[in-house]
Order: C-alpha cells, then sequence, then structure tokens
C-alpha cells in the first residue's frame, strides 16, 4: 500500500509516523513545506517532495498572508499524485497541509488533527472558520489525538471523527535508573521537555521552582528545562532576574533519539500548558512510562492523559503558586511520587502503546481500501 503522506517533516511526531510505516512495509511518499532533514528518517532515500520554505518562517502566525504561499505546492501535489499513484492521501495538520490535501480532490483523503488548527486557527476570522469547515468536509476520514479534542473537532463537522492518540515506545521509556544528563546523581531535577513557546507555559515553570528553592535552600533542587525556542533568551533572563542560574540548565535542541535519556533524568516532571491546544501531551506520557511522576496544567488533553492523584497532579494554569505546591508535595513525599510513577507507566502500557497506535492506523488504511 502506497501512502502519500503531507506533514511538516521535522516533526518528532510525522519522524514517528513514517518511520513506523515504513517499517511496516508501506510505501511512503512525503511532501512537505519546508526544507527537510532527510537523516531524521531511518530509510534514507525516502522519497520526500517539498517546496523548500526556509524554517525561519516556520513560527509566523497563520493569519500571516505568507500563509497563501502554501498554496503554490498544490501543482506540485497534484503531480506527485499522478507520478506514485497513492492508494491514500494523509494530510497532519488540518489547516495548512489539510487545505492542501482538500484542493487536490483525491480520494481516499485523511485529516489529522493536531491541535492549534483547531482550536487557534479558527479562531482568527469567519474565513478561517470556513476553511476548516471546507476541509474536514473533503475528508473521508478524520482522525484526533484525543477525546478532548474531539469535541473541538465536532463544532465544524458532523463527520464521525476517530481517536488515533500518538502512543509512546514502552520499550524506549521505561523505568531505569542512569547516570543524570546534567546533574549530579544526588540532585532532585524538576524538568520539562517542551518548546519554548508561550503556549507551554514554561514562565510559570520557573516562577514556581523559585519559590520551592526560597522554601527549601537546603534541598539538591534542580531545574532542567530540554528544547529550543522562540522565548529561549526571555526565559533565561528570567532565571538570572531569579538569581536561579546554578540551579537551571538549558539544553537548547536536543535529537529526537536522545528525549528518552533526559526523561530518565528527571525526577519530577512538569507540563503547564497554557492553551487547550495542548490537545495530547506525549511528552507527559513519556515520562509517564519511564515511571516519573508528573504535574500538569489542566487544559486540553492533558486533563485525559493525567489522571489526578493517581498517576500526576493537575494544577490550574497561569499558577506558580498551585505548581510550586504540587512539586513541594512530591518532594516531601517520595511514596508519593513513586505511586504516581508506577500507576503512570501501567496507564501507558494499558492505554498508550505506540506499536497499538500503528496497527489502529494501519486498521484505518486497510477499511478505506476496502470500502
Amino acid at each position: 500500500m502506497h501512502i502519500l503522506v503531507l506533514s511538516d517533516s521535522d516533526s518528532p511526531h510525522t519522524i514517528r509516523w513514517v518511520n513506523s510505516l515504513l517499517e511496516a512495509g508501506f510505501s511512503i511518499t512525503l511532501f512537505t513545506i519546508h526544507t527537510p532533514d532527510k537523516l531524521l528518517y531511518k530509510i534514507l532515500n525516502l522519497d520526500i517532495h517539498s517546496l523548500n520554505v526556509p524554517r525561519t518562517n516556520q513560527n509566523r502566525s497563520e493569519t500571516d498572508l505568507y500563509k497563501l504561499t502554501y498554496l503554490r505546492s498544490l501543482f506540485l501535489i497534484k503531480k506527485i499524485i499522478k507520478g506514485v499513484k497513492p492508494d491514500i492521501l494523509h494530510a497532519h495538520f488540518a489547516s495548512s497541509y489539510g487545505i492542501l490535501g482538500a484542493l487536490t480532490g483525491f480520494h481516499p483523503y485523511i485529516i489529522s488533527v493536531w491541535g492549534s488548527d483547531i482550536y487557534n486557527f479558527p479562531e482568527h476570522s469567519m474565513i478561517h472558520r470556513a476553511i476548516i469547515k471546507f476541509n474536514l468536509l473533503r475528508a473521508d476520514k478524520i482522525l484526533s489525538t484525543s477525546n478532548t479534542m474531539k469535541k473541538r473537532i465536532k463544532q465544524f463537522t458532523s463527520k464521525e471523527i476517530e481517536v488515533t492518540p500518538f502512543g509512546i515506545d514502552t520499550k524506549k521509556f521505561i523505568p531505569e535508573k542512569i547516570e543524570k544528563k546534567v546533574f549530579s546523581s544526588g540532585d532532585l531535577v524538576i524538568g520539562t521537555i517542551k518548546t519554548l513557546e508561550e503556549k507551554y507555559g514554561i514562565e510559570y515553570l520557573i516562577r514556581a521552582f523559585y519559590h520551592v528553592k526560597k522554601r527549601f535552600p537546603n534541598l539538591p533542587l534542580k531545574l532542567l528545562i530540554v528544547g529550543k525556542g522562540s522565548l529561549e533568551n526571555k526565559l533565561k533572563y528570567l532565571v538570572s532576574d531569579l538569581k536561579l542560574d546554578n540551579d537551571t540548565y538549558f539544553t537548547g535542541y536536543i535529537n529526537p533519539d536522545e528525549i528518552s535519556e533526559y526523561h530518565k533524568s528527571i525526577d519530577i516532571f512538569v507540563s503547564v500548558s497554557v492553551e487547550d491546544s495542548e490537545s495530547f501531551g506525549v511528552a507527559v506520557l513519556e515520562s509517564s512510562s519511564c515511571g516519573k511522576p508528573v504535574i500538569v496544567s489542566n487544559v486540553g488533553g492533558l486533563k485525559e492523559v493525567v489522571e489526578n492523584g493517581k498517576t500526576g497532579l493537575i494544577v490550574e494554569k497561569r499558577n506558580p503558586e498551585a505548581l510550586a505546591e504540587a512539586m513541594e508535595k512530591i518532594i516531601m513525599n517520595p511514596a508519593l511520587g513513586l505511586k504516581l510513577g508506577k500507576n503512570g507507566r501501567k496507564k501507558v502500557e494499558i492505554e498508550y502503546e505506540w506499536s497499538n497506535s500503528v496497527d489502529n492506523m494501519i486498521r484505518i488504511y486497510k477499511s478505506l481500501i476496502s470500502n
């Protein structure tokens, strides 16, 4: 079976889906707007086509007229379809790649909705809402990463929506004691692994860590911030202002293959996004799979992947005091942290095993071909 995938080639989620489908014996052609890094894929001769838009433009707003340049891709995609004759066209992201897929007129056509494409994009104007409705109307199958986001999608379509979680590789993300990547073995590391953007609320994590350090000055508490983004300098200035320089480490960009090692280095994982477009929480489940206690904010799909008091703690968004209190609860009660981590691991094994996610996607593909 040959799948033509429209998606950001450098997204970790795209990489995982494409690599797994290749391993399952599928033929894949990948189209991406931005200049791709082909070294991210296990099969180096993977058929990748691109408009080669510089990645310096990637963080521009969806409302920017520059997005109209995406339409230049349409001719190329139609040419690809004519050449490779795919069995299925699958667009990941309901706005940009979704409109490209919809305009090709190809069927069967799948749209996977990711988050900001359905939460933020339609709110810009009536035209944006109409675009999303049109894209979903043209799809033969609509997929959502969470039940929470499924409810949001239903505001724009009456079609059936199937939940297809990203899933976690529980053979890679395992409870395992390792030498810490950055700090000393005796340090208690509070950390996050997110893009350094406003949406992910990392400012509130830093402020909460400051409160905890003030209350427990003699404990070897450290803060690990893994990832890159446009707010990196601003967040570093905040750390400096709060005099946390000696206890905080920013890794910058890390290779996706190293992510599991950083999760294992963290003792308490925190993800306190401030927008409901945080539709799933892959990093949270990766940390749970490593047996770590997690703390999340009460937004989007984070409330779905964490059971408050059982697999982690849920706090109010934009509330560093509440977050600090949750951190303290785990710091002062190690048995609680162990319980949350153990239960979190079980939840991932039962509900979010990656191989099951791949099998589910393959089932969807086969059902569309057989119809």
